[in-house]
């Protein structure tokens, strides 16, 4: 039985890492023979701060399609689309807000908002410290809908030297969340490579 190829959403929002998402996105280039299409969202304050700590702007490639954060009229802002998955990375705490109040007034919440109200999976990579009380009361709002919290917290027991490979600790485990693959480093197995 041949595999269906997959169609995600990426969220990226205005939390300080945009390394996150850029990482992400590397990763799920060479995932592209998985998937059908990614569709890609930036909040205004997301294009401004990966301006300022990448520098450049983002470039996408196939399976890259980029909608405007306006733009209502983007398949998965529709429960009929056939887009499975939805990750917010980096998630802002505004955004978690919006999201955990059921407030859907641009692409990105909509979005979100369709993942839960579908069923489908919808996780969110906060990226900021410390969590207030009000923080902490949306994650588990958002988890009690049905969404996975990740927060962009990276591990060491893979012995990670640079910061790459530390952030990818986590978009590893977003992407394993979402469905793909044995990715990265796993406590007390061996890596299994995929062709």
């Amino acid at each position: 039985m041949k595999n269906v190829k997959r169609k995600i959403v990426v969220a990226v929002t205005g939390a300080s890492g945009a390394v996150y998402a850029s990482v992400l996105f590397k990763q799920l280039k060479e995932l592209k023979d998985q998937l059908n299409e990614v569709g890609v969202v930036f909040s205004t304050n997301a294009r401004d701060i990966w301006q300022y700590e990448l520098g450049g702007q983002f470039e996408p490639v196939f399976p890259f399609r980029v909608y405007e954060k306006n733009d209502f009229y983007a398949p998965f802002a529709s429960g009929s689309s056939t887009f499975d998955t939805m990750i917010v990375c980096p998630c802002s705490m505004a955004t978690l807000g919006k999201i955990a109040g059921g407030i859907s007034d641009d692409l990105i919440t909509r979005a979100a908002d369709v993942m839960l109200k579908e069923r489908r999976k919808l996780i969110l990579v906060p990226r900021d410290a410390p969590f207030s009380l009000i923080h902490l009361e949306n994650m588990r709002t958002v988890t009690l809908a049905g969404g996975i919290i990740c927060p962009a917290i990276p591990s060491f027991y893979s012995k990670p030297e640079t910061i790459e490979q530390a952030v990818q600790t986590v978009t590893n485990r977003v992407l394993s969340l979402a469905g793909f693959g044995n990715l990265g480093f796993r406590w007390g197995e061996e890596k299994i490579k995929e062709d």
